[in-house]
C-alpha cells in the first residue's frame, strides 16, 4: 500500500488532479459536448505579461492581437476592454476578483501559455462564462534536460569554479564532486517530464531510478515505483515533477526533508510551492540537504520575469524577499528564473497551440480535449 503521511497539510489524504486526466471541469466539458451559441469571428484578444523573446513565435502566431507587457492582475485587468479574449502566462493573476473584473470588460476566453491552471479560479470562470483553455505539452523533454543540468551544475561545483575563474582563483579545493553513476534518483511525478529525466539518468548516467506517482505503473517508465517515503530515505538526488494541487502545497517541508537520505541533492523545476524553502534553508544549513536547485520559488510572481537592477535601495526594499536573498548567498544553491521551459522549440509549440485555442474559440467549434480546462456557462 502506498503510504501518504508526508507533510502536516498533506497527511489526511492526496487527490492529486492531472492536468491531462483528473480535471472535473474538462469532465463537465466533454459531458456536455460544448459548443460556442454563435462564432466569435470578430473576436480579439489582449496579450498580458508579453516578453521580447516572444517576438518570434507568438506574436507571429497572434498577429492581430493587442500584447502588453504588464502583468494580469486586478490593477491591469481594465486593459481588457474592448476584448474578447485575454492570453496569460503562468505567474499571472486569475483569481476570483480578476476573473469577475475580466468578465465586467466582456472577455469570455482566457487562453493560458502554460500547462498548469493553479493561478486561474476555474469554478468561479464558469459561473461568468469564461472559457480557460491551456497549452497542455510543450517540448516536456526540454524540462527533463533542464533538471538534469541542474543537477550536474551542483554536484560538479560548475557556478563555483565559473566565479573562481573570474576572480583569478585556479585551485580546486572545494570543488571535489561525485560520480552520478549507480546513485540513486527519485523522481516524484511520473509524467513526460518525470520520465524523460528517468530516462536520461538511467541510460545516461546508469543511475537506478526511483519513482513515486499517485497514479503509478505509467507505460515508459524505466524505474521502479515505490512509497514516497521509500523514494525519499532511498535517493542520493530527488527531483519534483508534479502540478501544484492543494495536496501538493508545501510537500517537501521539515518533515519530508528529515526523512531524505543526508547529503542528497533537491531539484525543483515544476512548482515553487511544493517546496518550503526556509526548511529547504534548515536542510542546506544542517547538511541534510547538500546542494539545492530551484527554477521555480513559492514567492515567485512578485520576483521573477522583473529586472531590479537599475532600482535604487528603497524601490529594492519595497520588493525585499529576504528568503530569496538567503537562498542567493548560498554557495550550494542554483537558482534560476522559471526558464527550465524556454526552448525555441518550446515557444513555438505555445505559440502555436495558443494561436490554435484561440481560432477554435473564434469559430466556435467544439471544444474537448486535454487543451480545455473548462468552459463558461452561459450567462
Amino acid at each position: 500500500a502506498m503510504s501518504f503521511a508526508w507533510s502536516a497539510k498533506s497527511r489526511a489524504n492526496w487527490t492529486l488532479a492531472r492536468p491531462h486526466t483528473r480535471s472535473r471541469f474538462k469532465v463537465k466539458a466533454r459531458a456536455a459536448n460544448a459548443t460556442a451559441n454563435a462564432a466569435n469571428a470578430d473576436a480579439k484578444c489582449l496579450v498580458f505579461s508579453f516578453h521580447n523573446y516572444e517576438n518570434n513565435s507568438l506574436k507571429k502566431a497572434l498577429p492581430d492581437a493587442t500584447f502588453s507587457s504588464a502583468r494580469c492582475e486586478l490593477g491591469t485587468a481594465s486593459l481588457a476592454r474592448g476584448h474578447n479574449a485575454v492570453c496569460v502566462f503562468v505567474d499571472d493573476d486569475v483569481g476570483v476578483d480578476v476573473v469577475d473584473a475580466l468578465a465586467d470588460h466582456g472577455v469570455r476566453l482566457i487562453l493560458l501559455r502554460c500547462a498548469g491552471w493553479d493561478n486561474v479560479d476555474c469554478e468561479r470562470a464558469v459561473e461568468r462564462g469564461v472559457t480557460v483553455l491551456r497549452v497542455p505539452a510543450y517540448d516536456p523533454l526540454s524540462i527533463s534536460e533542464y533538471a538534469v543540468a541542474m543537477m550536474l551544475s551542483l554536484n560538479r561545483h560548475l557556478c563555483a569554479s565559473r566565479d573562481r575563474l573570474r576572480m583569478g582563483n585556479f585551485t580546486l579545493d572545494g570543488l571535489v564532486g561525485s560520480s552520478l553513476r549507480g546513485k540513486t534518483v527519485g523522481v516524484l511525478g511520473t509524467g513526460k517530464i518525470g520520465r524523460g529525466v528517468a530516462d536520461i539518468l538511467k541510460r545516461g548516467f546508469q543511475m537506478n531510478v526511483l519513482g513515486f506517482d499517485k497514479f503509478p505503473n505509467k507505460p515508459g517508465f524505466c524505474g521502479e515505483y515505490m512509497d514516497l517515503d521509500e523514494v525519499l530515505e532511498m535517493s542520493d538526488v530527488v527531483s519534483l515533477h508534479l502540478p501544484l494541487t492543494p495536496e501538493t502545497d508545501g510537500l517537501i517541508d521539515k518533515y519530508a526533508i528529515a526523512k531524505m537520505k543526508r547529503g542528497a541533492i533537491l531539484i525543483n523545476t515544476s512548482r515553487g510551492a511544493l517546496v518550503d524553502a526556509r526548511a529547504a534553508i534548515d536542510g542546506l544549513v544542517s547538511g541534510k540537504i547538500a546542494a539545492l536547485g530551484l527554477d521555480v520559488y513559492e514567492n515567485e510572481n512578485k520576483l521573477f520575469f522583473k529586472d531590479f537592477s537599475s532600482m535604487n535601495t528603497e524601490q529594492r526594499m519595497l520588493v525585499w524577499d529576504e528568503t530569496m536573498a538567503i537562498l542567493g548567498s548560498m554557495p550550494n544553491v542554483l537558482v534560476t528564473p522559471h526558464t527550465a521551459f524556454l526552448t525555441h522549440e518550446a515557444l513555438h509549440g505555445i505559440a502555436a497551440t495558443t494561436a490554435e485555442n484561440f481560432r477554435l474559440f473564434k469559430e466556435g467549434e467544439t471544444l474537448e480535449g486535454d487543451h480545455v480546462v473548462c468552459v463558461g456557462a452561459a450567462e
